[in-house]
């Protein structure tokens, strides 16, 4: 199939630049064929995120969206930024970076879904429950597209009876908007060198719970964010409630990828944080109805890589434009998504081929660089520890005003576990099933779903390794950074013979294992489409 612009992922980034392309070629009398690949079940079935908008880029993109039915329901009317211990809860003023007035708590799920119909009225063709496995190059080595995975291959690799041929879908311009860690976009970084000269990524794990409350306790508009415990003085992290509508609270934990301590598990972190005496009353009497976790990106603007090569560029969190700070990333998705689409119409055009390098220099001239750069130092100042990050976050933002004359530098997050032997071991409690809950109970409500005779799409590089080093060294952490259970050392009677088995069929495609796997051993490549998770309203 051939199109003149192809986007690999239907999030704010990829749907943003389909409709930016279809409206130029409205403006211009000059149509554009574009074709947007999802492989979740549906638009919005992976898309997970607090998620509070703030609506800039929206205002640009749809000034009408009010108009239209943008599901931007609920204002953000009230912040509160709480610093925990044990038992308390101090009040502290919110960083400015954390103010949301003229902002809205949303379902970044519902928005997508709201933003595919606003691309499909336009004439954009989405593909929902089709993976990308494969990017295509020319004789030249350019990207000339990509291939949908084959579907209904067996568990041997061995066509089933069910088996359907993946189909290449070419185009003159490829993006790719795959979001956090992207499994093509990770082999694009190795094709082109994209991260050449630029701050290694760094990641955080974010995890979500959507509960209805009693209505007595809920409070249209509210923002909370926390930081403190349970997190140690080395870890960063925090977490989040917002109250949307309809008696609705999401509270999340989001928890740096760069922690040192391998016992550390962050989504039992997440149901002990509700144990907490500020937080508990919220939920008690309510119900959980989802849950799901991701990864996302927190390098900020010393990570952002080289953003164009033959044939195509990366938009959205696949380039990692997280505004930490802000713990704000879709609007600036949009804007790059965006911004992609202009320079790609032009190409498409004119004629013309090769790099998009208008992009990154219209992306440069925009109001998400300075943005990012302005507050470049404060997630790496947490290196030192919660405290001396704090103050330096303070005096960045009210003195130095994000003009400081240095940048503070990352590192990659797997090298930096520890060694089991040296760290504590964590007592998490035991759920109680009403406000804490066990992994698999929680994957249970996120709706997942993969067939279950298809190959492994969690590749081990060296089957030795998770027993001779993981196990041996780090106490098999996949056991615990694993949000699903996917993970697990199983043993013969009486402990004899460990080995990992993996539990494919939780996968909430998070890519945490991925990320923090101490030896990158583990590849994470995407299943059969349509397979994962099914979160609504989140």
């Amino acid at each position: 199939m051939k199109f003149d612009v192809v986007i690999v992922g239907a999030g704010p980034a990829g749907l943003s630049a389909a409709i930016r392309l279809k409206q130029l070629a409205v403006e211009h009398g000059h149509d554009v064929t574009v074709c947007v690949l999802e492989k979740g079940s549906e638009v919005g079935a992976h898309i997970l995120s607090g998620a509070v908008l703030e609506p800039r880029a929206l205002d640009e993109l749809l000034p009408d969206w009010s108009e239209r039915g943008a599901p931007l329901n609920t204002p953000a009317t009230e912040d509160r930024f709480l610093f925990l211990t044990e038992k308390r809860a101090f009040r502290l003023p919110p960083p400015p970076q954390m103010r949301n007035h003229g902002n809205y708590i949303i379902s970044l799920g519902n928005l997508c879904r709201w933003l595919a119909a606003q691309a499909e009225e336009l004439g954009v063709e989405i593909y929902p429950g089709f993976a990308a496995a494969e990017v295509r190059y020319d004789n030249n080595g350019a990207v000339r597209g990509v291939a949908i995975g084959d579907m209904g291959v067996g568990r041997d690799g061995q066509p089933t009876d069910n088996y359907m041929p993946g189909m290449e879908l070419v185009a003159s311009y490829t993006l790719f908007a795959e979001g956090c860690r992207g499994s093509l976009t990770k082999t694009l970084f190795e094709r082109f060198r994209l991260g050449d000269g630029v701050d290694p990524q760094t990641y955080g794990i974010g995890l979500k719970e959507l509960w209805e409350v009693d209505p007595a306790k809920h409070r249209p508009g509210l923002v909370v964010h926390t930081v403190g415990w349970p997190m140690d003085r080395r870890t960063y992290g925090g977490s989040f409630l917002y109250h949307l509508e309809d008696n609705q609270v999401s509270v999340g934990f989001v928890i740096g990828l760069d922690y040192e301590n391998p016992h550390l598990s962050p989504f039992d972190e997440l149901q002990r944080f509700k144990t907490h005496p500020a937080i508990r009353p919220t939920f008690e009497g309510g119900r959980r109805i989802a849950y799901g976790a991701r990864a996302l990106n927190e390098g900020g603007f010393q990570s952002i890589p080289k953003l164009i090569f033959p044939g195509g560029a990366l938009v959205g969190a696949a380039a990692g434009f997280m505004n930490v700070p802000k713990i704000k990333g879709t609007h600036t998705a949009m804007k790059s998504g965006m911004t992609a689409a202009e320079v790609a119409f032009a190409a498409v055009r004119e004629g013309a081929s090769g790099e998009l390098e208008d992009y990154p220099r219209r992306l440069k001239a925009s109001w998400l660089w300075d943005e990012l750069a302005v507050v470049r130092n404060i997630r790496p100042s947490f290196r030192w520890g919660f405290f001396a990050g704090l103050a330096y976050a303070a005096v960045d933002t009210f003195v130095l005003r994000g003009r400081a004359p240095w940048t503070f530098h990352h590192h990659e997050d797997h090298t930096r576990l520890r060694k089991a032997s040296e760290c504590p071991r964590i007592a998490y409690p035991k759920p109680d099933g009403v406000l804490t809950f066990d992994k698999l109970s929680s994957v249970y409500v996120s709706n997942t779903n993969h067939e279950e005779n298809q190959p492994c799409h969690l590749q081990i590089g060296d089957p030795e390794v998770p027993i001779r080093v993981n196990l041996a060294l780090y106490d098999a952490p996949e056991q615990r950074y694993c949000p699903a259970g996917v993970y697990e050392i199983v043993t013969d009677e009486g402990g004899a013979n460990p080995r990992l088995q993996i539990n494919a069929q939780n996968c909430v495609h998070c890519k945490t294992c991925d990320i923090k796997d101490p030896t990158q051993n583990i590849n994470w490549v995407s299943p059969e489409g349509g397979g994962g998770p099914n979160y609504p309203n989140m």
